[in-house]
C-alpha cells in the first residue's frame, strides 16, 4: 500500500510503498476512502504531546479522521463484512468496561488507544481497526466518504461537546473562540441548533467562513477586545463560551465573556508550552457560578443521531472541506498549520 510515513518529528513525511497490513481475528482491514489532516496530527508531528504520555514510535503513519470500505474481517468479527461502508471514532474502546457499558466509550482506558497515534492510521491507503465490532460505525448510504472523514474528529468532538456536555439551547448566545476545524464545526452545529453564535478569531478568512456557517456576529481579536464586545452585544454576557484552541489567549477571554451562571466548554487541548495548565479566574467562577465543562471525542452510541442529521442534510460537515488532496500533499498542509494558515478541513482522498 501507499502511505505517508513519519520517519522524523518536525521533518517532511515520506511517501512510501509498504506491505499491506493484515487484520487479527477481532479486527477489520479498511480501504481508506477519506482521511482528514487534523491539527492533532500536527501536534503529533511536532512531538508536542509527549509530556502528556502520548509517545509515538517511528516510523509511524498518522491519520485519525477516517472513512472507508471494509476489505477483510477477522474470523471473530460478526457485525461487519467486506464491502461495508464505515467510519470510526479516533479513540478505540474495549466494549467491556464500565465506561463502554455506560455509553461512554470515549472514556475507555482499556482499548487499543487512538488510531493514528498509538497505532498506524489513515495516511495509509489501508488501515487495521482493532475490535472492529466495537469500534466501527456503519455509514448511511446518504453520507459520502468526504463528509464522513470530515466528521471523524473535529466535527464529532464539537457535536458531543455542544449537544451532550454543554447542552446548548435554541436562542442562547454562544461565543466560540478559535476558528480552526473544531471552532468552525462548533459554529455550524450551534447555529443549526438555534443558538446565536459569536465567532472570534484573528483571521479574516476564518471569520468570513464562520459567517457562511451561520455565525450571527464575528469579532477580530486583533482589532477589538472580544470580551468587552461580547458583553455589550449580548447585554450581559454569553450563555456558553467555547475555547476551541487551547491557549490562555482564548480560554481566559472566553470565560470572561460569560454572563452569571454561564457555561464554559473546553474543547481545545494545550500544547507543550502550557503542558495542560492554564491560569483560571477561580474567584469569578465561584462568585458567578460559572460551570467549566471538559469534553473529549464522541461515544459511538452518539453516532446514530449525528449521522442521521448529516444524512438528512441538517448538518453539513462537507461544507467545511476547503480542499481534497492526494496523499503526496500532506506535507504542505502540515507546514501551513504551523502558521495557522489553513482554513477549514483538508481531506486526503487519493493514494
Amino acid at each position: 500500500m501507499k502511505a505517508a510515513v513519519m520517519t522524523q518529528f518536525r521533518e517532511p513525511v515520506e511517501i512510501q510503498n509498504l506491505s499491506d497490513p493484515a487484520p487479527g481475528p477481532n479486527d477489520a482491514l479498511i480501504e481508506v476512502k477519506g482521511c482528514g489532516v487534523c491539527r492533532s496530527d500536527w501536534h503529533a508531528w511536532q512531538e508536542d504531546w509527549s509530556w502528556v504520555g502520548i509517545k509515538i514510535d517511528l516510523p509511524h503513519i498518522l491519520g485519525h479522521e477516517i472513512s472507508g470500505v471494509v476489505r477483510e474481517v477477522g474470523k471473530n468479527v460478526r457485525k461487519f463484512k467486506p464491502g461495508d461502508r464505515v467510519t470510526m471514532a479516533f479513540h478505540t474502546a474495549c466494549g467491556q468496561c464500565h465506561y463502554c457499558y455506560g455509553g461512554h466509550s470515549n472514556l475507555c482506558q482499556t482499548g487499543h488507544g487512538a488510531i493514528g497515534f498509538q497505532f498506524n492510521g489513515g495516511y495509509g491507503h489501508l488501515v487495521v481497526m482493532p475490535a472492529a465490532d466495537v469500534n466501527l460505525v456503519q455509514l448511511p448510504d446518504a453520507v459520502d466518504f468526504i463528509s464522513a472523514a470530515a466528521l471523524g474528529c473535529r466535527f464529532m468532538t464539537a457535536y458531543h461537546g455542544l449537544v451532550d456536555r454543554a447542552v446548548v439551547r435554541p436562542g442562547e448566545w454562544v461565543a466560540i473562540f478559535g476558528l480552526g476545524g473544531i471552532g468552525l464545526s462548533a459554529v455550524q452545529i450551534a447555529s443549526t441548533l438555534g443558538a446565536q453564535v459569536i465567532a472570534v478569531d484573528i483571521s479574516e478568512n476564518k471569520l468570513e467562513m464562520a459567517k457562511t456557517e451561520g455565525a450571527a456576529a464575528t469579532l477580530n481579536a486583533l482589532e477589538q477586545k472580544p470580551t468587552e464586545a461580547i458583553l455589550d452585544l449580548t447585554k450581559g454576557g454569553a450563555d456558553l463560551s467555547v475555547d476551541a484552541l487551547g491557549l490562555s489567549q482564548t480560554a481566559l477571554p472566553a470565560l470572561s465573556s460569560l454572563r452569571r451562571g454561564g457555561r464554559h466548554l473546553q474543547i481545545g487541548l494545550t500544547g507543550k508550552a502550557e503542558k495542560g495548565k492554564i491560569a483560571l479566574p477561580v474567584d469569578a467562577i465561584v462568585l458567578q457560578e460559572i460551570s467549566f465543562i471538559g469534553t473529549f471525542g464522541c461515544p459511538t452510541t452518539r453516532y446514530p443521531s449525528l449521522l442521521t442529521l448529516v444524512a438528512n442534510g441538517k448538518l453539513k460537515p462537507k461544507s467545511l472541506v476547503t480542499n481534497t488532496i492526494p496523499v503526496e500533499n500532506v506535507n504542505a498542509v502540515l507546514s501551513s498549520m504551523t502558521d495557522f494558515a489553513t482554513v477549514g478541513f483538508q481531506v486526503i482522498n487519493s493514494w
